[in-house]
């Protein structure tokens, strides 16, 4: 970040590796091992907007370290009609009608969890149990720490389970890759585009799909986000000179020539194997971009236009 870089936004983002270490100690006590899922538990996670993001990031790292199957779903779109051991609801405000909704028709059928970040709202009765991340609540509208430090919470679960997927680095590796994402440059190219395709694979679909909204809502950007792989089946048609295709995660073979032949940018992919940036952590580097762009443009990159912290119907 910079000396200019003032908004609230700016100051919470920076926080995220604090943020996420305080998690992953939260991960290893008796009140997270009672409120989140044991191995083998059916579990489905929702939430809205960027949670939900979160939700699915979460539940393809459950299901490929082999914890049992995992499904995410919006709020408002969750299937009744399924049978689950557990569901989880990610909600910063505590306050979203469609999560509390969703609560309020579960309980007593099934066992729910919610994670938030405001302990004086309805979600902390309308779940059965809660964890409670008020060290990661923001006063900006935009979600940047409180989004990743409920997933970092979750892998953090999975890594004290010590059944975390072949390839994906502890919650501590990630911090520390946050910092170098925090004070390294951006990528270079990256304030010269116009446009921005986002892109990922397995767990990092959700991440993928959260950068890309992140720049819509605080920059007002055009970006688009899909699978890596379903990228080549179409989308790669709007990659062009002056737009970028960005990678969270390892890059699958064959793309970077792909991306080459149609003169955009291309911010590779990495992963902790190949000592780049842990996906998460590459996250933090699209926020600090969406900072940028929101003040080049003249925007409040703190309440966006259009949005507010909690949707209430």
């Amino acid at each position: 970040m910079t000396a200019t870089d003032s908004s609230l936004t700016a100051e919470e983002l920076a926080t995220q590796p604090s943020c996420w270490r305080r998690a992953a100690a939260l991960a290893g006590t008796e009140e997270a091992a009672a409120a989140l899922p044991r191995r083998g538990e059916r579990v489905a996670v929702v939430g809205c907007g960027t949670s939900w993001f979160m939700a699915q990031a979460y539940a393809a790292l459950r299901e490929s370290a082999g914890h049992g199957e995992t499904d995410a779903f919006a709020a408002s779109e969750f299937p009744y009609g399924r049978s689950y051991d557990r569901v989880i609801a990610i909600t910063r405000s505590g306050t979203t009608t469609e999560v509390l909704e969703l609560l309020g028709r579960l309980h007593g059928s099934v066992a729910t969890t919610s994670l938030t970040a405001d302990p004086a709202t309805p979600v902390m009765t309308a779940a059965d149990q809660v964890l409670v991340l008020d060290f990661a609540d923001e006063r900006s509208v935009v979600q940047t720490r409180f989004a990743t430090t409920a997933l970092a919470l979750l892998r953090a679960h999975l890594e004290a389970e010590q059944a975390l997927p072949p390839g994906v680095a502890t919650v501590e590796q990630a911090a520390a890759d946050a910092e170098r994402a925090l004070a390294e440059p951006l990528p270079e190219g990256i304030l010269e585009v116009d446009q921005i395709t986002f892109l990922g694979a397995g767990w990092t679909n959700g991440l993928a799909l959260e950068a890309g909204l992140k720049m819509r809502e605080a920059a007002v950007f055009w970006t688009e986000a899909y699978p890596a792989m379903e990228y080549r089946h179409g989308p790669i048609a709007i990659t062009a000179p002056g737009r970028a295709a960005w990678m969270l995660g390892a890059l699958p073979e064959g793309l970077a020539g792909d991306i080459a032949r149609t003169g955009g940018l291309l911010v590779a992919g990495s992963d902790r194997a190949a000592e780049g940036l842990d996906p998460l952590a590459d996250l933090v580097r699209v926020h600090r971009l969406a900072v940028v762009l929101a003040g080049a443009r003249g925007l409040d990159v703190d309440n966006p236009r259009s949005l507010t912290r909690s949707v209430q119907l």
